[in-house]
């Protein structure tokens, strides 16, 4: 078996490619029972973030098992096989197992350290055993790699004051223009996103805040943790009007098509009126053409960039640090990997032991003849099976305490051969 990982991120494709392949969580059963129905996948995570769609996979066969996780995003996206290539990446093995650790660890997200993609794999974890992609193997993978977050977040500085999307939004705004105390914003949702939008929006000391959603209970819940900030809450029907007696919009919606385009606004907007748009979601929420609007500028994640690369060079050297403690997680999932090899080698040499007692037993009650008690059968059963278990105890129990790749290996090629262990069977 084979781990792999196919999948594009913010390094790899822009904002416009990254929203063909986003998988919203309630497709995320459809796309997992779709992969491993593939002839060459056994297991199957789907991680999907604004930033970022990954496909972990375990595979008999690693070339035919990519290949068919590339198919499968050709036909999701409805994209060409080639042009779509260009902007996959393809790890295997060693290299996938250290990627899933440093995803965990926020040491590959746009902004360096963020907190939420921990959480983000935790879930990922939770729907791919749910939805019966997750086994052994990535059940191992991704418990290692949530040990490895929290590890990096505890035992490092990374995540102290470390940005977030949201707040690298609010940082391009107040870039954009400088006193936030002075506009009136609008916030279109009200998950976690928005929450992290209005935490940051206050402490840069914007005063003049809206919240649009669906649900007018779930803003009310959202404006409770801000007692101190009167925050207007309106319904999505009531959109265009917030939006019309706004200067900046931050959208952070679940919609999979844009829900604000050029000729929505052009309905609202005074000619001379000057309206910011800031979009942190995947699939996006703003349409590409309300850029045609004289007045109107539109950022969307792929521009928080240069925002954030204010804030890298001072959490580089702890990503340093954490480094290490991933190299300690990998190490310690190898282990376990490796291990596995013992268990087609015990198996076989249990059945090959078993099978010997099941007919030598069989020869010796035949001799016993049919007034041979049923009872005294079970004693000698129960007699025979103790015999086999103790005589087996200790060389399985060796054979996996050996923490020595090769002095292990070493052990199994001697195994088969002293008890002429048929190497094929093994693996059948």
């Amino acid at each position: 078996m084979n781990i792999a990982v196919v999948g594009l991120s913010h390094k790899t494709a822009p904002v416009e490619i990254r929203e063909k392949l986003s998988i919203p969580e309630t497709q995320t059963e459809s796309a997992i029972a779709q992969l491993v129905s593939c002839s060459h996948i056994e297991e199957v995570a789907v991680l999907s973030t604004c930033n970022r769609l990954e496909i972990y996979i375990v595979t008999s066969e690693a070339n035919q098992g990519v290949r068919e996780v590339i198919q499968f995003l050709a036909e999701y996206s409805k994209l060409p096989v080639v042009p779509l290539r260009q902007h996959l990446f393809t790890l295997l093995h060693d290299d996938a197992v250290m990627h899933m650790m440093r995803v965990a660890a926020g040491l590959d997200s746009l902004v360096l350290g963020e907190g939420q993609i921990l959480a983000q794999v935790k879930n990922t974890h939770k729907l791919g055993q749910q939805y019966s992609g997750i086994k052994t193997i990535l059940n191992r993978l991704f418990k290692q790699a949530l040990t490895a977050g929290k590890r990096v977040r505890t035992e490092t500085s990374i995540g102290t004051g470390a940005v977030s999307i949201s707040s690298a939004a609010v940082e391009l705004a107040q870039m954009k223009v400088k006193n936030l105390a002075a506009y009136r914003v609008a916030i279109l949702g009200a998950g976690k996103m928005s929450r992290l939008l209005v935490q940051h929006l206050i402490s840069k000391g914007a005063g003049q805040i809206s919240i649009v959603n669906r649900s007018r209970e779930r803003a009310a819940e959202l404006t409770k943790l801000f007692p101190d900030q009167p925050i207007q809450i309106h319904l999505l029907s009531e959109m265009m009007t917030v939006i019309a007696e706004s200067d900046l919009v931050f959208t952070s919606t679940s919609a999979t098509e844009p829900i604000l385009d050029r000729a929505k606004l052009e309905t609202v907007l005074e000619p001379q009126q000057s309206l910011m748009l800031f979009d942190i979601s995947v699939p996006r929420n703003v349409d590409a053409d309300v850029n045609d609007l004289a007045n109107v500028q539109a950022f969307n994640v792929d521009d928080l960039k240069a925002v954030v690369a204010q804030n890298y060079e001072s959490r580089r050297k702890m990503a340093l640090e954490a480094e290490k403690i991933l190299d300690e997680e990998v190490e310690a999932f190898d282990i376990w990997w490796r291990s596995l090899e013992t268990v087609s080698t015990i198996s076989c040499l249990r059945n090959k032991v078993e099978t010997i007692r099941e007919q030598e037993l069989e020869k010796a009650l035949s001799r016993l003849g049919s007034e041979f008690g049923e009872k005294h059968q079970e004693i000698i059963e129960a007699l025979t099976r103790g015999i086999v278990n103790k005589i087996l105890h200790d060389p399985m129990v060796q054979l996996r305490a050996q923490q020595d790749v090769e002095a292990r290996r070493r052990c199994m090629q001697t195994l088969q051969m002293l008890f002429n262990l048929d190497a094929e069977e093994q693996f059948s």
